[in-house]
């Protein structure tokens, strides 16, 4: 069972986007990332290199011929502090009464 945790440095918009979406993938490329989630590449790059620093996501640069190709993944720790995130959100809406899950 996952232990609920909230995650202040997860929990920023622009961060819990680009987390929710390196969740769904094994790795993600700079440009879809930033054109998913709708920031510039500055912009991106600051926020993959702040949770680069905590451990939660790992950076991989190769070259494609002459350019450079970033790409960015979840590590086993972001993983970890994103689905204990998502528990709390989820505790937090089930106090209200309402159900974040479909009914089967």
């Amino acid at each position: 069972m996952i232990r609920p945790r909230f995650d202040e440095l997860i929990h920023a918009p622009t961060r819990l986007s680009i987390v929710a979406l390196l969740a769904a993938a094994e790795w993600a490329e700079f440009k879809f990332i930033r054109d998913s989630v709708g920031l510039s590449d500055s912009a991106l790059s600051k926020q993959l290199t702040t949770l680069e620093e905590v451990g939660y996501v790992e950076i991989s640069k190769t070259f494609v011929g002459k350019r450079a190709r970033t790409s960015a993944r979840l590590t086993s720790v972001g993983r970890a502090a994103f689905d204990q995130h998502v528990a709390a959100l989820q505790e937090i809406v089930a106090k209200a009464g309402v159900s974040v899950t479909p009914e089967p």
